[in-house]
């Protein structure tokens, strides 16, 4: 299906993919960048956590948890 860690901690490129990645990562929900951020803002998707100034992280067993109630068919 996707190729999430079931646990863990995961960036955005790995949510929405990046296909000029070598190699190219494969999106688990097509959506774009703004898109993902404005169902955070909205609260629709899950809280992420900030490890650095520039690292953002959400939770896999959330994204898990997200994907599996209908979440993933934005």
């Amino acid at each position: 299906m996707h190729n999430l860690p079931a646990t863990g901690l995961i960036r955005l490129k790995q949510i929405i993919g990046d296909s000029k990645a070598n190699p190219p990562i494969p999106a688990v929900i097509n959506i774009s960048k703004s898109q993902l951020w404005h169902l955070v803002k909205c609260g629709k998707f899950p809280q992420p956590r900030k490890l650095s100034a520039r690292t953002t992280v959400w939770s896999a067993e959330e994204i898990h948890h997200y994907i599996e109630n209908g979440g993933g068919d934005v």
